[in-house]
C-alpha cells in the first residue's frame, strides 16, 4: 500500500494574536506586527472580519470583509508609505 503525498497548506497566513496595540500574523516564514498607529483601520473593525485573512501571493495580504490589501514592504515598513487611508 502506497501512501499519497500531502496536500498543500491551506493556511499561508493567519492571525496569531489581536491586542489594543496591533494584530500580529504569521506567515509561512516569518511573524509580522501591525501596529494600531500604522494601520489604524483594523481599530474599529469586527474581530471576525479581521481574522479573515487570504494570502493571494507571497507578501500580499487581503482581507476580503474589509476590502483592506497590503503587503509585506507596507507592514514591515509603513514610514516609506506615509499615505494614510481616512
Amino acid at each position: 500500500m502506497k501512501s499519497r503525498s500531502p496536500g498543500t497548506a491551506t493556511s499561508a497566513v493567519e492571525v496569531a494574536n489581536i491586542s489594543r496595540h496591533g494584530i500580529w500574523l504569521l506567515t509561512r516564514d516569518r511573524e509580522l506586527f501591525l501596529s494600531q498607529d500604522d494601520f489604524p483601520w483594523f481599530k474599529n473593525a469586527p474581530v471576525g472580519k479581521v481574522l479573515q485573512v487570504e494570502e493571494p501571493s507571497p507578501g500580499h495580504f487581503h482581507w476580503p470583509a474589509l476590502d483592506f490589501d497590503l503587503t509585506d514592504e507596507i507592514i514591515e515598513h509603513p514610514e516609506r508609505f506615509p499615505l494614510r487611508a481616512k
